[in-house]
C-alpha cells in the first residue's frame, strides 16, 4: 500500500477524467435516447426508418469496435477528433441506441384509450404526446435509463485503449511501476463502485422529483 501511496493522486487524476467522460457521455446518451425514442414510436415514417437504423446498428455491433471505427476510421474520410470527443460521441451514441427503446417502451406503454380519448379531443400530435404520452412515460423511463448509465460507467474503461488517460489507463500505469496489482485494482474497484451508487442515488433523487411533480405514485408504471 506504501508503494501506491506517491501515486495517488495520478489515479485521482484518472478518475476526474472518467467522471468528465460519464457525464458528458450521459448527457449525449439522454439526447439521444429521446430523439430515437420518440421518432421511433411517433414520428413520420421516414424518421422512424432512420431512427431504427441507428438504434440497430449501435445496438448489434461491439462497443470496442465502434470506438476503433470513430477514432482511428473517420480520419480516412477527413474527420479527425480527439480522443476524448471520441470516447464521449461513441458512449453517447451506443448508450443512446439502448436507451431509444426504454423510451419507445414507456411511451408505448400508455394506455391506448387515453390517446384515443386526447385525439378524441381533438388534441394535435404535438400536445398529446406534450400533455398525455410524455408525462406518464417519463417516470417509467427513468430506473432503466439509470441503469444504462451505470453501464456506460463501466464502458468508460475501454477509453483506455484509445489514448485517454481515465481511470483503468492511470491504474494500469501505477500498478506497472509499482507491482500492487491486488492494491491498486482494489481501490479501482471502489472508486467504480463509488461513482455508480453516486448515479443510482442521483436517479432516485430525479425520479422521486419527477413523480411528485407529476403526481405518480411510486409503485405505478
Amino acid at each position: 500500500m506504501k508503494a501506491v501511496l506517491p501515486y495517488l493522486s495520478q489515479i485521482l487524476e484518472g478518475l476526474l477524467t472518467t467522471v468528465e467522460i460519464t457525464a458528458a457521455s450521459i448527457l449525449l446518451a439522454v439526447v439521444m435516447a429521446l430523439a430515437a425514442g420518440l421518432l421511433r414510436s411517433a414520428g413520420p415514417v421516414p424518421f422512424r426508418q432512420i431512427a431504427a437504423v441507428y438504434v440497430e446498428v449501435f445496438r448489434g455491433s461491439s462497443l470496442l469496435v465502434q470506438m476503433f471505427w470513430i477514432y482511428f476510421v473517420l480520419p480516412a474520410f477527413g474527420l479527425q477528433l480527439s480522443a476524448f470527443a471520441a470516447g464521449v460521441l461513441t458512449l453517447g451514441l451506443n448508450v443512446g441506441a439502448y436507451g431509444a427503446e426504454v423510451v419507445r417502451g414507456a411511451i408505448l406503454a400508455v394506455p391506448r384509450g387515453q390517446i384515443e380519448a386526447a385525439v378524441a379531443l381533438g388534441f394535435p400530435p404535438a400536445t398529446r404526446l406534450r400533455r398525455i404520452l410524455f408525462p406518464q412515460a417519463l417516470p417509467r423511463m427513468i430506473p432503466p435509463l439509470g441503469n444504462l448509465a451505470i453501464e456506460l460507467l463501466k464502458g468508460t474503461a475501454l477509453v483506455s485503449l484509445i489514448t485517454i488517460h481515465d481511470l483503468t489507463f492511470r491504474a494500469q500505469m501505477v500498478r506497472s511501476v509499482t507491482l500492487e496489482t491486488g492494491v491498486v485494482f482494489g481501490l479501482v474497484l471502489f472508486l467504480y463502485l463509488l461513482l455508480a451508487l453516486t448515479i443510482t442515488g442521483l436517479v432516485q433523487v430525479v425520479e422521486r422529483r419527477v413523480r411528485k411533480s407529476y403526481g405518480v405514485p411510486r409503485h405505478a408504471g
